[in-house]
């Protein structure tokens, strides 16, 4: 679960890094609020709006914004407020600004004392432990980074056995180039970072920039926060963070009948049990010159309802123009898939886009007799290869 960065750098704080303080906020009254709140805490005669949405390249699309007056934060917040920010993360379509940030201005002072540095924290799963990843390059995108100065980039591994080590923060902060209190400010920021990423159940994050101020703070000016949705039992107010409106409306709904569903830019819905199987599926659509519109695992509980909801979900998107219904009875009874394919044609109406049902495994003949005998136009197939070419041919015919 992907959260805003105001969200991330609660959790920050939670865990003692510091951060970049800031409100957010909806309206432009709860701004000028919000700004006021923040000069009278921490001092400052500038604020930053920034907009917060689920993508990175915020302020090279005009969503952040310095305000160094009241009149210039609420035009700001006018411009940001409500507006489609389209950025290199979010495509050509954009999304829309909901809410922004007002935070404090933390860039004051001497500017030739003032460091931008890069910091996250991921697993690494072919070393099979957790990696701080930091560059002096702080402010830069890492990808950019990793393109013309690789050497700039460096990383620290972490046993998730255990915990960060003593030498190794000490040993960031002086790869760094820090010294005094800069360097000790370094050295408990970066062992608060990685505990919060660890006790926080997070899968990423990341901060850039880290900032070193003129007067030798280590700040979290931006925050980047994804937190590992298996670990939610965990931690009963996450699902409270969940923005919505930040993610594809048919995901969503998909997720209301448990329904495994990421939305892709091919042509072929699938509709598959056992994320392995519909691996598999997408890649021989591929391989016979179709490509796929969706991933859809139905799961081992699957029944009437939720295959007929998952084949709403698949026609909501109009590039689809088949369907690859691909079930493995094991867990799931074929008969329960089959069934769910009748009710939809029966509720839906009429399925214009031609479907390609294999069925394999418990209650297979039950299922094929349910089709047969429900007067359905639906081709079926005994192999996946078979399947999958008959997908691509029925799509090219169209």
């Amino acid at each position: 679960m992907n959260l805003h960065e105001y969200q991330g750098k609660e959790i920050l704080k939670k865990y003692g890094v510091a951060v970049q303080e800031g409100i957010a906020v909806s309206t432009l009254h709860d701004a000028v609020e919000a700004a006021e709140s923040l000069k009278q805490t921490t001092g400052t005669q500038c604020w930053v709006v920034k907009a917060q949405i689920h993508a990175g390249g915020r302020g090279k699309g005009g969503g952040v914004k310095v305000a160094t007056s009241m009149e210039k934060l609420k035009e700001k917040v006018g411009d940001i407020l409500g507006m489609t920010l389209i950025t290199p993360q979010t495509g050509p379509a954009g999304k829309k600004v909901n809410k922004v940030l007002i935070a404090q201005d933390v860039y004051g002072g001497d500017a030739e004392q003032r460091k931008e540095f890069y910091m996250s924290i991921l697993l690494d799963r072919e070393k099979k432990q957790n990696v701080i990843i930091y560059s002096t390059e702080g402010g830069m995108e890492i990808e950019e980074v990793a393109a013309k100065t690789p050497e700039k980039i460096q990383k620290e591994w972490v046993d998730p056995k255990g915990m960060l080590q003593s030498f190794q923060a000490r040993k960031i902060a002086f790869n760094l180039g820090l010294s005094g209190e800069a360097f000790r400010n370094m050295v408990k920021f970066v062992s608060n970072m990685y505990t919060a990423y660890v006790s926080s159940d997070a899968s990423m994050l990341e901060i850039n920039p880290v900032l070193k101020t003129h007067d030798d703070r280590i700040i979290a000016v931006d925050a980047k926060v994804n937190l590992d949705d298996n670990a939610m039992f965990r931690h009963h107010t996450y699902p409270d963070l969940r923005d919505f409106s930040e993610e594809d409306p048919t995901e969503v709904e998909a997720s209301k009948y448990n329904l495994n569903f990421i939305k892709l830019d091919g042509n072929v819905g699938c509709m598959v049990n056992g994320a392995g199987l519909a691996m598999a599926t997408m890649d021989m659509i591929k391989l016979a010159g179709g490509s796929p519109a969706n991933f859809l695992d139905v799961g081992g509980t699957a029944n009437a309802q939720t295959v007929e909801a998952g084949f709403r979900i698949i026609l909501s998107d109009q590039n689809v123009k088949a369907i690859l219904v691909n079930i493995f009875g094991g867990i799931v009874r074929c008969d329960r898939v089959a069934q769910g394919i009748v009710d939809a044609y029966k509720n839906i109406g009429e399925i214009k886009v031609p479907i390609i049902v294999r069925l394999q495994g418990t209650n297979a003949e039950i299922a094929k007799d349910l089709i047969d005998k429900s007067g359905l136009k639906v081709y079926s197939a005994i192999l996946l290869k078979e399947a999958a070419e008959l997908v691509s041919k029925v799509v090219n015919e169209k």
